[in-house]
């Protein structure tokens, strides 16, 4: 467990029973009927009366409103749901394919294979056309795109560009998304 998972643990801890710091709360009962305000001992010997827990539901309130509630079971099922969603997400990972301005026609066809298995597997895919020799690319003017273009143009059928190809230092770098089928 990780040093910030138990500062939430301690944090949600903090809102049960004797924890709670306020000194009179608005009381619900495992019913949803309200039963007022009550001194917080009083509330917590009443919901322990009924095998409850007394749970601090909105803490930042003026008067904390509590709730009568059985706060393992009420855990259990939270870390249920977040097991749930968490099962349920799909990571997106970004992999990368290198290119140079030179490079020849067999190594830029398996660049290109490799970048549509990528973006058939669900992954973007980061282009990225690294200049040799920064300095000769910046005095002769406009760099060399046509290896990175030529690359767009034949992946285009399966990805989309999700901006314009960038520049940076020695690198000029696209992301590619997966079209939606």
């Amino acid at each position: 467990m990780s040093f910030i998972s138990k500062n939430i643990e301690r944090k949600n801890e903090a809102l049960v029973n004797e924890n709670i710091g306020a000194a009179k709360v608005l009381v619900i009962d495992e019913t949803g009927t309200s039963r007022g305000e009550q001194l917080t001992q009083d509330a917590i010997r009443m919901a322990r009366e009924r095998n409850f827990d007394l749970v601090c539901v909105a803490p930042n309130a003026t008067v904390p409103v509590c709730r009568f509630m059985d706060y393992s079971k009420y855990r259990y099922e939270m870390q249920k749901k977040a097991r749930e969603a968490k099962k349920n997400q799909k990571i997106i990972t970004i992999k990368e394919v290198r290119l140079t301005p030179v490079i020849s026609g067999n190594d830029f066809e398996t660049k290109l294979r490799n970048g549509i298995k990528f973006l058939q597997d669900g992954d973007k895919l980061k282009v990225t056309l690294t200049f040799h020799r920064r300095a000769r690319m910046l005095n002769y003017g406009d760099p060399d795109i046509s290896v990175l273009e030529r690359f767009l143009t034949r992946i285009a059928d399966i990805a989309n560009a999700e901006q314009k190809p960038v520049l940076e230092g020695k690198n000029m770098s696209v992301i590619l998304a997966p079209k939606k089928k």
